[in-house]
């Protein structure tokens, strides 16, 4: 039996057009044996909650994921499966999304009787700072961070569209303008107050001190600074969140298997091979160079 120039090119063709499913299948695989790992090494539920920037098929257009409804959903039915005695795992990687699917989430999370850690490998920004709010521990890397939940109407900050009212005489002001004042005030309080209950949470334990309460919600939900302020852990810290720095290899391991989509040259290479301390150069020996000269 023989085959033809054209009978090879369609072998090709079917064999290109599969790859991507089988690929696709062999790291689903590979993230739930992952995860499997995690359950057993943690003895806990493990629920990832990571978006990244994807492509859509074919055009290569780029996505940008957010917390959504359907995010919220699947938590939910995460947590409702979960034992009330068995602690829930939390990895975080999300720059936000939206406040009803973040505080439907959190409030879950207070709920459930057990220990609650969420894990923040890189970034956990506004509804993923909320989120991690809600958590007993929040375990970050040295480097990652989390940001402020202050509200934000449409492109503009609640607390900037009040700063535009309080700085103006209100014959100057438009409605549309005094009608956003109004809301930002009310999405204000209310950000606040979700914020408050959040803190105040002691089941299993009480996890912050009563006079960092008021203090914590002041930085993070009034637009003392701007709404991409990076948190960083040190500073954290000291607002009294319950931070601990060192996250588990495995959590590491876990990320790889979530890479963003490459298109084309990718923006960032380097070995992935942990270099040994080399020894130091000897000093030379004569009459030292003068200042500004180079080899």
């Amino acid at each position: 039996m023989t085959f033809s120039f054209l009978d090879l090119f369609w072998v090709f063709l079917l064999i290109s057009s599969l790859q991507p499913m089988w690929q696709r299948r062999r790291i689903e695989s590979s993230r739930l044996q992952a995860l499997r790992g995690l359950e057993q090494q943690h003895n806990s539920r493990v629920i990832l909650l990571i978006h990244r920037q994807e492509s859509i098929n074919l055009l290569g257009i780029p996505l940008s994921r957010y917390i959504t409804i359907e995010d919220s959903e699947q938590i939910l039915r995460a947590i409702r499966l979960t034992p009330p005695d068995m602690p829930i795992d939390l990895v975080l990687h999300t720059p936000g999304g939206l406040v009803l699917a973040t505080e439907q989430i959190a409030r879950a999370l207070i709920r459930h009787p057990a220990k609650v850690t969420v894990f923040v490998p890189h970034y956990a920004m506004s509804g993923g700072t909320m989120l991690a709010l809600a958590a007993d521990e929040i375990v970050m890397d040295a480097n990652a961070v989390l940001g402020p939940v202050d509200p934000q109407l449409g492109n503009f900050p609640a607390a900037s569209v009040l700063k535009v009212v309080e700085e103006k005489p209100i014959s100057d002001i438009d409605d549309q303008t005094l009608i956003m004042a109004d809301l930002s005030r009310k999405a204000i309080q209310q950000v606040q107050k979700f914020v408050r209950t959040l803190l105040k949470d002691n089941v299993p334990q009480q996890k912050i001190a009563d006079d960092k309460i008021e203090l914590i919600i002041d930085t993070l939900t009034t637009g003392k600074v701007t709404h991409d302020y990076p948190v960083t852990v040190e500073e954290a810290t000291e607002l009294g969140l319950p931070i601990t720095v060192g996250l588990p290899t495995s959590i590491y391991n876990l990320m790889e298997l979530y890479p963003q989509p490459q298109g084309g040259r990718p923006t960032v290479q380097y070995i992935p091979t942990p270099y040994e301390r080399r020894p130091a150069l000897p000093e030379p020996k004569g009459r030292p160079l003068p200042e500004g000269a180079r080899i």
